[in-house]
């Protein structure tokens, strides 16, 4: 999440600032004695604290009851509770009509905020460290950024008074009369990073480290390290041994235009060193980065609330093989396959796929497509649409039905990240008539139907027995590839048209649901293949938002696998 340079450095210690605040604002009755000891974002009326520099959320009383996940690139937080489940699934923390913004005093508070866990600041340039909210370089070339190298401003300096002065992005004074001498000089450590897309970067004691949305972890070099675990937070090697552990809301996002970032296209992975791309396309979470699998960092799931099969050939099996009509394939349950409980959401962000990466397919590419989505391409080490690449999300994967086969439906999904491996599985979804978080008759209406998903992407924050369905309108998450379409509006981030509807027609399931068909009919007019993977969610699944499932491993079904 980027925060104006002005909002970050009045925290600073050293500098004392004159403004007007006649437009903050204090708790609601009943909390007017709350005082943080840092600056925070107070939430009135649900109660909650969070605090921007750990993204720790907490009661008035300073009791920990969840973490604060930011959506890259914008200003919403993802709230969830220490279990993992979303309190609030998306905030716009420039909202003041949800949001008081609290000024922290250590010397009022009751609370104390905890020590943090030491790290080694570092950049690869020699620069003035500048310590507030967060750490801020000054560059000998009078560039300030952040401890990621990302841009936020500039400064001159007065040979005469030898005072410098920090600019915002926009060229206008932010901070006066600043006496560098006062602040540690950093000696460059000379690192480079290899990026492919954005990661989440931790420099401590134990490493180097490049968190990619799809939790593996590199080297500044782009060698693999290990993989991260989103549960626990542990940076694992390849032997599954603690290198140490990071809390992604911590962490400073790495970008393509980063100062210290010197290559954007590496060449394409060799058996000892991998190219990782990877956002999780559809979610929240870091995740990024990590905000992006068809997208590279960061989390993934468009929620509302809000192959294995080897392969000699570098191209995806034709789509030109016949599809069966007239009656449904049968599906044979895979022994030894996983299974459980679980629920359905759904997201269409356009970026390239997670399985259409050689690191990730294992030689079982997931198709990928140029030309909005139309034409394949099989130059697998390109970049993604969602990261300044070519390549994207063919619309030939929008989720279909056959002919004579009434109560089973095919479709794409992500899977939960810490799956691994999981490209081209296929997984059996029988609905069980209930929603996640409501239920209504268009939940009911499916009960019973079975929905055939194959992995062709990995989510961040995709929880075990959640499956992110690939539909267009769906939302798109955290990354957006889709602005090049020619397609309406996508609806909102998080749930896309059919949380649109649902609020316009306050969840009322058949308003509802004739809303989500008019909105397909309008939003993907120009395009026809869109629109009828649209019109799935309404007409097979009924507009049921996040509805609830049993799930088996299959093998996978040829109807797929031709898509695939």
């Amino acid at each position: 999440m980027k925060y104006p340079l002005l909002k970050s450095l009045l925290s600073l210690g050293t500098i004392v600032l004159a403004c007007s605040c006649s437009d903050d604002k204090s708790p609601s009755s009943g909390d007017t004695s709350f005082v943080p000891c840092e600056d925070a974002w107070y939430l009135p009326v649900e109660g909650y604290v969070i605090y921007p520099s750990d993204m720790r959320v907490t009661d008035i009383s300073g009791n920990k009851i969840g973490v604060a996940i930011p959506v890259s690139y914008t200003s919403y937080i993802i709230v969830k509770d220490l279990n993992g489940t979303n309190l609030i699934n998306q905030l716009d923390v420039n909202d003041q009509s949800k949001v008081v913004t609290l000024a922290g005093n250590p010397a009022a508070c009751a609370v104390k905020p905890p020590t943090p866990q030491p790290t080694t600041v570092s950049t690869c340039d020699d620069a003035w460290l500048m310590v507030g909210d967060k750490n801020y370089f000054l560059f000998d070339d009078f560039v300030v950024t952040d401890e990621a190298g990302n841009q936020v401003g500039t400064f001159t300096f007065d040979v005469t008074t030898q005072l410098s002065t920090i600019l915002d992005a926009a060229g206008a004074p932010v901070v006066t009369n600043i006496d560098l001498n006062t602040y540690q000089r950093l000696k460059g450590d000379g690192i480079r990073y290899k990026l492919l897309e954005p990661a989440y970067h931790l420099k401590d004691a134990t490493g180097n480290y490049l968190i990619y949305a799809s939790m593996i972890v590199t080297d500044p070099n782009g060698n693999v390290i290990g993989t991260y675990d989103l549960t626990t937070g542990a940076i694992k090697d390849v032997n599954n041994a603690t290198l140490t552990v990071a809390n992604l809301a911590d962490l400073p996002i790495l970008n393509l235009n980063s100062r210290c970032v010197d290559n954007a296209n590496p060449p394409p992975p060799s058996s000892s060193s991998v190219t990782p791309p990877v956002y999780s396309s559809s979610s929240s979470a870091y995740v990024p980065p990590i905000q992006s699998s068809s997208s590279s960092l960061t989390p993934k799931s468009s929620s509302s609330s809000s192959k294995q099969q080897s392969s000699s050939s570098s191209k995806p099996q034709s789509s030109s093989s016949s599809v069966v009509t007239g009656q449904c394939p049968s599906i044979k349950v895979k022994s030894g396959g996983k299974s459980g409980s679980g629920w359905a959401t759904r997201y269409w962000d356009c970026c390239k796929p997670h399985c259409s990466w050689p690191e990730h397919s294992g030689g079982n590419f997931s198709r990928q497509c140029t030309n909005k989505g139309t034409n394949e391409s099989t130059d697998w080490s390109g970049g993604s649409v969602c990261s300044g690449g070519g390549l994207m999300t063919c619309t030939s994967q929008i989720p279909f039905t056959i002919d004579g086969c009434t109560e089973m439906g095919f479709a794409f999904a992500a899977v939960p990240a810490s799956d691994g491996g999981s490209c081209g599985k296929c997984y059996q979804l029988t609905f069980t008539g209930k929603g996640k978080y409501s239920s209504d008759a268009n939940h009911s209406y499916i009960k019973g139907k079975k929905l055939i998903i194959m992995t062709t992407n990995i989510g961040g924050d995709v929880q075990q027995g959640q499956f992110d369905i690939m539909i267009p309108g769906g939302g798109v998450g955290m990354f957006n590839g889709c602005s090049s379409m020619g397609w309406g509006p996508q609806g909102e981030q998080y749930g896309g048209l059919l949380s649109d509807c649902e609020k316009e027609k306050n969840y009322k399931p058949a308003a509802t649901l004739t809303c989500l068909k008019e909105r397909c009919n309008s939003v993907f007019s120009s395009d026809a293949k869109a629109k009828q993977g649209c019109l799935f969610l309404a007409e097979f699944m009924h507009g049921a938002g996040n509805p609830l499932h049993d799930y088996v491993e299959v093998e996978c079904p040829q109807v797929l696998k031709d898509k695939y």
